[in-house]
């Protein structure tokens, strides 16, 4: 198996998002960077490793459903989701739960452009070792101080950052042990989520001490999505703000909120600068060019040989 170690062959590249608080927006990020990929044409894999909480697979599993309803053509991933083993010994569990992860990883690496990968939001095996797997780690965060004791903690009074997290000591030991194994480095990005669109001393704070933790831990911190109720919307039919505004796709009259969602996510895709595969962008100007051919009645030309 190739994830012995943590540590697999140079094939798939491995985004994973991860953060040890629930709520923060894993599943929604996660789920718009693999529609966004395969929108680009690239052949994408997603593995759920929160066999608890299921919200990504539940959200594959709402985009499918959704599909077959409003007859659409809806892009969906390889999806796989990690089955939790609940025995008295816990290191048959993980033993267990580690052969299931590395069963999916031998099935898509070789054969997929992109594995993305949403873990629990606690400290697990299999956490650790998805982390350790990263080519990119995306760890989305709430825009408070509630959040920001994930990476690490600050001064009651000054809100000087004075010390790092248990969670934050786990990625920078994962990037060091990566690094000494096959000398690459993980791209780690933390995300704002549920900015506030209006300037407030607590959004200033915040950025101040991710700002001050980014050159402590080595990430790039870069903003997120808002706080907007349509991507709550989105999750009951698996929609993402990438896919068509239109009533039919949507179930409901599209919106400016469908648009500055869109404009969001596009934002922050472009700030993750993930390395796209060539064919793949090929193969997905392809299948516009197609679909644009198709709404274009033919010519007469193009019935009766000149």
């Amino acid at each position: 198996m190739s994830v012995e170690g943590g540590v697999r062959p140079r094939s798939a590249f491995c985004v994973v998002l991860g953060n040890e608080k629930g709520g923060s927006g894993k599943s929604t990020v996660a789920m718009h960077v693999a529609v966004a990929l395969l929108k680009a044409g690239q052949r994408v894999a997603t593995i759920d490793l929160d066999s608890r909480q299921k919200s990504f697979t539940h959200y594959i599993d709402n985009r499918r459903s959704w599909a077959k309803h409003a007859k659409l053509d809806l892009e969906l991933p390889q999806h796989y989701c990690v089955s939790r083993v609940e025995g008295s010994q816990v290191a048959d569990n993980e033993a267990a739960e580690f052969n299931e992860f590395a069963q999916a990883i031998d099935a898509v690496e070789h054969s997929f452009d992109f594995i993305v990968i949403d873990t629990p939001g606690h400290d697990s095996y299999l956490m650790r070792l998805a982390h350790s797997m990263a080519d990119t780690l995306i760890t989305p965060l709430n825009d408070s101080f509630v959040d920001f004791d994930v990476l690490g903690t600050v001064d009651p009074v000054t809100f000087a950052v004075t010390g790092t997290s248990h969670f934050s000591d786990m990625v920078r030991e994962a990037r060091r042990q990566r690094r000494i194994v096959d000398h690459a480095a993980i791209d780690w990005i933390v995300v704002r989520n549920r900015l506030s669109m209006l300037g407030s001393r607590n959004k200033r704070l915040v950025g101040e001490g991710l700002q001050e933790l980014s050159l402590r831990l080595g990430f790039r911190p870069v903003d997120g999505l808002a706080e907007r109720v349509i991507f709550r919307e989105f999750y009951p039919r698996g929609l993402t703000a990438l896919d068509s505004l239109d009533e039919d796709t949507l179930g409901t009259r599209p919106s400016m909120s469908h648009v500055t969602a869109r404009e969001e996510v596009e934002s922050l895709l472009r700030q993750l600068k993930l390395p796209l595969d060539e064919r793949g962008l090929r193969r997905a100007a392809a299948k516009q060019e197609w679909f644009a051919a198709q709404a274009n009645p033919l010519e007469l030309h193009d019935i009766i040989a000149s």
